[in-house]
């Protein structure tokens, strides 16, 4: 695919023996032209950046290269650690509420190639890793939204969607999230934690019930997670 190149200052060299393993997706909430000048300002308070923008068209723009940190995913928490720009790539997607607008045919075609170049050149980024803003940082963020196609990317080799018609699983459902990589208990209320799952993977109800259908999820996802899928 055609990248534009449209460098930001916001970046930093990665740390010595840093290994790219992550890959977080994000929306912009914010039209191209708006995001692209937030993530590449250097006056702001807080500074921002991505490495991908993905804009609407599908047209992909590399703000910071893969070898430099990116700041895109904040105070953020995956598979025991924390502060994960150091060994994350991340890729902002333009729209302007997950939650309320669909992600263009087009712009998910794009993604999908992208990926799969970046996953290509970081074998360390097991699907697994593939992860959106609201799984590394539940309390503050809920992108990618409810309405992007997790199932989609990942019948594309691109992340993880549970298996179907998985037993449930019994007993402690933190621990079991925790697993999967999000925060331990006591980081997060239970609620909080089975929300930012359900999100992901079952963005019909969000209500932070650990409920039989949630539970069946959760066994699923484990299923792909101990085969290494």
């Amino acid at each position: 695919m055609k990248i534009i190149e449209r460098p930001s200052p916001n970046q930093a060299a990665r740390p010595d023996g840093a290994t790219v393993d992550l890959l977080v997706l994000h929306y912009t909430e914010l039209p191209l032209k708006e995001s692209l000048e937030i993530l590449s300002d250097d006056k702001r308070e807080k500074r921002v950046s991505a490495h991908y923008v993905l804009a609407e068209d599908g047209a992909a723009y590399r703000l910071v290269p893969e070898d430099r940190v990116a700041w895109h995913a904040g105070q953020s928490y995956w598979r025991g650690r924390e502060a994960l720009n150091a060994t994350s790539i991340g890729i902002e997607i333009v729209n302007l509420h997950g939650d309320r607008h669909d992600y263009p045919p087009r712009q998910i075609a794009a993604l999908i190639e992208l990926c799969r170049a970046i996953l290509a050149r970081h074998p360390a980024i097991v699907p697994q890793n593939v992860v959106g803003h609201s799984d590394v940082a539940p309390r503050r963020k809920i992108d990618p939204g409810l309405r992007f196609p997790w199932k989609v990317l990942a019948d594309a080799g691109i992340g993880l969607w549970p298996k179907a018609n998985a037993t449930p699983i019994d007993g402690d459902i933190q621990q079991a999230l925790q697993r999967v990589g999000y925060a331990p208990p006591g980081a997060l209320a239970p609620e909080e934690m089975v929300e930012a799952f359900q999100r992901r993977f079952r963005p019909a109800r969000v209500d932070g019930v650990a409920d039989r259908e949630t539970r069946a999820l959760l066994a699923g996802l484990l299923d792909r997670v101990g085969a290494g899928a």
